[in-house]
């Protein structure tokens, strides 16, 4: 089994298949890559957390690289780092949520489970430091 691998690996080889995008869609994308990849591969793509902030998920470690940038053009990863089989997850990935914007990808992780379950007893629009679990992102899209 592959191990995981930094989200920053991750952002670098979604850059380099896709291009250029919103800092909003590339933290999407690595968050249903790591949706994904618990439940095709049964592990995690990446070891850092992914967190339910105000507009959908986020990785704190891939938010604090491009912070200030509305359109992530480059991250310092490796994309090379993924394996043959972490890169086929998110291959699938890109080609199913890779030409929504950042936009309908937020608002698509606003209407699921995991993201619900941990922002359920937080008023709107506030930010928050809470994780998604790995189990309920695999309980959540195993059942689709």
């Amino acid at each position: 089994m592959d191990q995981p691998i930094s989200v920053i690996d991750v952002a670098a080889y979604i850059l380099h298949k896709k291009g250029s995008m919103s800092s909003m869609k590339l933290q999407k994308l690595v968050y249903y890559c790591q949706a994904w990849s618990l439940v095709w591969d049964d592990a995690p793509l990446f070891r850092e957390d992914i967190e339910a902030w105000r507009d959908g998920p986020v990785v704190r470690e891939l938010f604090y690289r491009h912070k200030g940038q509305f359109v992530v053009s480059h991250v310092d990863g490796d994309a090379s780092a993924l394996s043959a089989s972490q890169a086929e997850t998110v291959e699938a990935v890109l080609a199913d949520y890779g030409n929504s914007d950042g936009a309908t990808l937020s608002q698509m992780t606003h209407d699921e489970a995991p993201w619900q379950e941990v922002r359920r007893d937080l008023p709107e629009g506030v930010n928050s430091d809470h994780v998604i679990t790995h189990a309920s992102m695999k309980r959540f899209y195993s059942s689709l």
